[in-house]
């Protein structure tokens, strides 16, 4: 059992901060979501151009998106995927650094690739991710290609955005194989990452053991309501995880989601409150069409206004004065899935501030810090995922 604790302990410490939700005590200038701009980082003269709002559209291959592309498939990645951080490391640490793969990483380039209709680069894609992280629990979290070190447990928001990708291929692409894909892996994750109809963050293969609580941005309810089990195992886990996320709300005064939910003792904990997280929480919502107004209406504020920041207090205090790329990036997905074009414009804009447009630079056309060269893949692929939202 001592053995167990250890073990899942140093697990989240080794997930937080790099999977979509950060666990991150503060928000630093490092940190996946909240590298900051630069004088070298300037606003470009014009925003993507969708169609329409809808997943099926065509996206418009602005200047933007093509040289977002370009700086992640020439720059940011490699033989196993995309790179956490385009500066290489040992890769040693307790947290993913360096040119370390994530299947975070991998299911968003997944889900970019299906939303914009990019067949062959979604199967280039998923072929890859497959062939690097399944594992017979779940997907891993990391591989560590200098180490040749497969973390064993998943991250099981990024395992459901790795089947909601697959879902929307099968659809978007008429191919019932990627459908029966996420069937089956839909089916392994109940397995595996659900006991009781709850929920849990991740499964550790080489314990075989869960850790005891969820955090709320985990809580993918689009995902969950497809998942290809029988009907009253839906119904529960659903709504279990339903009534979680909306009873996490904190106040109409300030609505954002709390962190996490222990199931053993019935209650929730928020160090503070990391805006990643709630965002990503309110995006679920929206997404089943349960998004609060008022967390709608304090959103589109903080983003007419750039005060958006990384971290909060409970009671709604900014504890920082971070702004980030997958911040802005997030809330233009909001507003694309609610239909407010105006939140989603203002949203892009606010994050192409954080651009490299110096084209002299390494990192031009992606979303990084010239000046320490750091550019992460979270930022990257958030960006990239709101052009095409």
């Amino acid at each position: 059992m001592r053995k167990i604790i250890a073990a899942a302990l140093s697990i989240l410490v080794g997930i937080t901060g790099l999977t979509a939700c950060e666990n991150t005590p503060a928000p630093t200038a490092t940190s996946t979501a909240t590298s900051t701009p630069t004088t070298s980082v300037t606003t470009p003269t014009k925003l993507p151009v969708r169609e329409d709002s809808n997943h099926d559209s065509t996206v418009a291959q602005t200047q933007e998106v093509i040289d977002l592309e370009q700086f992640i498939t020439s720059k940011l990645t490699g033989e196993y995927g995309v790179y956490t951080n385009f500066i290489e490391t040992d890769q040693s640490a307790e947290a993913a650094s360096g040119h370390e793969v994530l299947s975070e990483s991998a299911s968003l380039r997944m889900l970019a690739a299906v939303r914009s209709g990019q067949q062959e680069r979604f199967a280039e894609q998923w072929n890859l991710a497959n062939q690097i992280f399944d594992m017979n629990s779940g997907f891993s979290y990391r591989y560590s290609p200098k180490q040749q070190k497969l973390y064993p447990l998943n991250a099981a928001v990024d395992d459901l955005r790795m089947i909601r990708a697959l879902y929307e291929a099968g659809e978007k692409f008429g191919d019932k194989g990627y459908t029966a894909e996420a069937d089956k892996y839909g089916e392994r994750f109940y397995d595996y990452n659900v006991k009781d109809g709850n929920l849990y963050d991740f499964y550790d293969m080489e314990y075989s053991s869960t850790n005891t609580f969820v955090t709320l941005c985990y809580i993918n309810l689009g995902t969950l309501q497809k998942l290809s089990i029988p009907s009253q195992f839906s119904k529960k886990l659903t709504d279990n995880m339903n009534r979680i996320l909306e009873n996490g709300y904190l106040s109409d005064e300030f609505p954002f989601y709390e962190t996490r939910f222990n199931y053993e003792t019935g209650k929730y904990s928020s160090e503070n409150i990391n805006t990643v997280e709630s965002l990503l929480s309110i995006l679920a919502l929206a997404e089943v069409d349960q998004q609060k107004s008022t967390s709608v209406d304090f959103i589109k504020q903080q983003v007419e206004a750039g005060t958006l920041y990384g971290q909060y207090s409970r009671e709604g205090k900014p504890l920082n004065d971070i702004r980030s790329t997958a911040i802005y990036a997030i809330t233009a997905m909001i507003g694309s899935e609610i239909g407010d074009e105006s939140l989603y414009h203002k949203s892009i804009e606010r994050m192409n501030e954080f651009r490299v447009t110096d084209v002299g630079s390494p990192l031009y056309g992606g979303f990084g810090d010239v000046a320490s060269g750091q550019a992460y893949s979270f930022d990257n692929l958030m960006a990239l995922l709101a052009y095409v939202y």
